[in-house]
């Protein structure tokens, strides 16, 4: 199942890599299939949680902190690498779409959001990092 999961991430990149016209499709993934994501080096995982959010209930190992609700924000993803596919989390789900939105109408390629957000991936039983 794992080894489907990587190819099927594998095959969403590989499509928005040739369709560089069609910029900023935002797929929403489950937990399963962000898990997969990750395994690939060229996706950006983007943590939208406040800091005091991030540190308390955990993060996902190797995410990038950009405050959504920060005074910054439109700054800080411009940082990010439009070219790459990014991966975006915060607690519930409406802030990574709020986001994504903005990332793609920013001319972001593709854009993965986590169904449920960090909640869901602890329900899930996915490791977290917690300081």
């Amino acid at each position: 199942m794992k080894k489907i999961n990587i190819l099927y991430c594998f095959i969403l990149l590989l499509c928005s890599a040739c369709n560089n016209s069609e910029a900023g499709v935002i797929e929403v993934v489950s937990a399963e299939e962000m898990q997969s994501l990750l395994s690939l080096d060229d996706v950006q995982l983007v943590d939208l949680r406040s800091e005091e959010d991030r540190f308390k209930q955990g993060y996902i190992v190797n995410s990038q902190h950009v405050d959504y609700n920060s005074a910054t924000f439109e700054q800080d993803i411009k940082d990010l690498d439009k070219t790459k596919p990014v991966a975006l989390y915060c607690n519930s789900g409406k802030r990574s779409a709020e986001c994504a939105q903005k990332l793609k109408d920013a001319g972001f390629v593709k854009i993965f959001d986590l169904r449920g957000g960090i909640s869901e991936w602890k329900h899930k039983g996915k490791d977290i990092v917690k300081d």
